[in-house]
């Protein structure tokens, strides 16, 4: 660890970890630390992240930290590092170690990467089933950064140089702790008779709960017959354009890693890329809709399935968990009190067990976001969602999770169903400027307030060519200087 550096070291003894609870193997003996850390911290970078950011972060992190409590996760996995951790810590306890049952109680756990990183070391706590999950910071080292935004730690990468590492160790220390649900997804598939069906995996991480994976005959999942798959995500499911304009953009990048060295070339490229979604009936046919190759049923009340309808014009339809999505933009929006009554809304919570459902026509209607009551097509809060694909509708879909895409094969003789449903929670640090609302925070708002001037952009394709027009399409809609373009999916 580095001890030349101009700032008070006191400020550090906040944050480190003692060699012997990081080293299962040490005999240091627990006399010979004095102090017990205020905020101990374990620190998970992806290297491959942000082009040549996440290398810099880490070395930057070592600088200041005990190295040790600092790990790269394109050499360690976050399940081995945690298991290992915790493992320690069980074996001091019992030898009536007072340090390292503090150390448990105020552990802080901080991941640097993109979104599906973050997701990542997420779905590694949520698995561990811990007695008390650790909370987790969030670093924005990917593309659209949607879960750090979410909490209130920016879109863009903060910086990685000591000063910008101190201010962000210094943003942990003060933060609140957070729940947010977390979502299992289910796939399930008939077998076809030759041929097959298997989804190409979102990550390259495959211990990831993010990214899919086909079950085990031990699991309570599998069916007979039938080809099934699991996984889970924090922030979004979506499906449809978006998915196919994001699996471009990744499809892209594997081939021409070379071209992906910085977040604004990528962001740059995404734009690029994204605008074909701007012609979506040239690229995308209205066979492609949603309403044309899914039936979509939701359940709002325990045991009851309804079926939900879904404007012809959809192409894109968002399961969102979180206030953010596309790199910061809020689809679902604030309805107002009187919305909220007649369509039976509850505000939007991140730890309710309810799921936001929008819908999306093309990008036209997705720049109404740049409005600051701009929102999609509000479709439904659920606690499930269920979508059987249309035998012999579509060849394929794309879908995404959390920011990860892949293309989905459909089967001519075969339905698909794709059910989504609460799984539990895992704890999270916001900045108390964070966008994000719990229903167990007491300075969270109860409701929004009656006299909200929410503009009337609610997109209902039944309404007519009038509400069209309101979604960008008009000629006096003008893109605000200060947006950038690329952030829009």
């Amino acid at each position: 660890m580095a001890t030349n550096f101009p700032f008070d070291s006191e400020f550090f003894k906040n944050f480190l970890i003692p060699d012997y609870i990081l080293r299962p193997e040490a005999e240091a003996k627990v006399e010979s630390v004095p102090y017990v850390p205020n905020c101990p911290v374990l620190v998970f970078i992806n290297s491959r992240s942000g082009g040549q950011l996440g290398g810099s972060l880490l070395s930057t992190y070592r600088s200041l930290l005990n190295e040790k409590q600092v790990f790269d996760l394109g050499e360690e996995a976050p399940d081995v590092v945690l298991r290992r951790f915790f493992l320690n810590l069980e074996k001091l306890k019992l030898n009536g170690d007072e340090i390292a049952v503090e150390i448990q109680k105020r552990l802080r756990l901080i991941v640097a990467g993109g979104d599906g990183t973050a997701g990542w070391l997420l779905g590694v706590v949520c698995d561990l089933k811990l007695s008390y999950s650790p909370p987790i910071a969030t670093v924005p080292l990917g593309t659209g950064n949607n879960l750090p935004f979410a909490f209130g730690w920016g879109k863009r990468n903060p910086g990685t140089d000591l000063n910008a590492v101190i201010s962000f160790l210094d943003q942990v220390l003060k933060a609140k702790e957070m729940k947010i649900d977390n979502w299992h997804i289910l796939m399930r598939m008939r077998a076809p008779a030759e041929g097959s069906c298997d989804p190409i995996a979102p990550l390259e991480l495959p211990h990831s709960l993010h990214a899919f994976h086909r079950v085990t005959e031990g699991d309570e999942h599998k069916v007979e017959g039938c080809l099934t798959f699991r996984g889970g995500f924090w922030n979004y499911f979506s499906m449809g354009m978006d998915a196919q304009v994001s699996y471009a953009f990744h499809s892209e990048r594997k081939m021409h890693p070379e071209k992906f060295k910085n977040q604004l070339v990528n962001q740059s490229t995404y734009a690029k890329i994204g605008s074909t979604w701007f012609f979506a009936p040239l690229f995308h046919p209205s066979s492609m809709n949603i309403s044309q190759i899914a039936k979509v049923e939701i359940m709002k009340h325990h045991g009851d399935w309804q079926t939900l309808p879904i404007p012809p014009g959809i192409r894109s339809i968002v399961c969102l968990n979180l206030p953010s999505f596309s790199g910061g933009f809020n689809p679902w929006g604030k309805p107002n009190c009187r919305r909220q009554r007649d369509r039976d809304f509850t505000p939007p919570y991140v730890d309710d067990g309810l799921l936001e459902v929008v819908g999306f026509r093309d990008a036209w209607h997705g720049l109404v976001l740049l409005a600051p009551s701009g929102h999609g097509t509000r479709l439904a809060q659920a606690h499930r969602i269920r979508f059987e694909f249309q035998k012999g509708k579509a060849d394929h879909t794309f879908m995404r999770i959390d920011g990860e895409p892949w293309k989905q094969p459909l089967p001519a003789k075969e339905s698909v169903m794709v059910e989504i449903s609460h799984l539990g929670q895992v704890n999270m640090l916001a900045t108390h400027s964070c966008i994000s609302r719990s229903v167990n925070d007491p300075s969270t708002p109860s409701r929004i307030d009656e006299d909200s001037e929410e503009e009337d952009c609610e997109d209902d394709s039944t309404k007519g060519g009038e509400e069209f027009r309101k979604f960008g399409a008009a000629a006096t809609f003008k893109i605000p200087d200060e947006v950038d373009i690329s952030q829009l999916s």
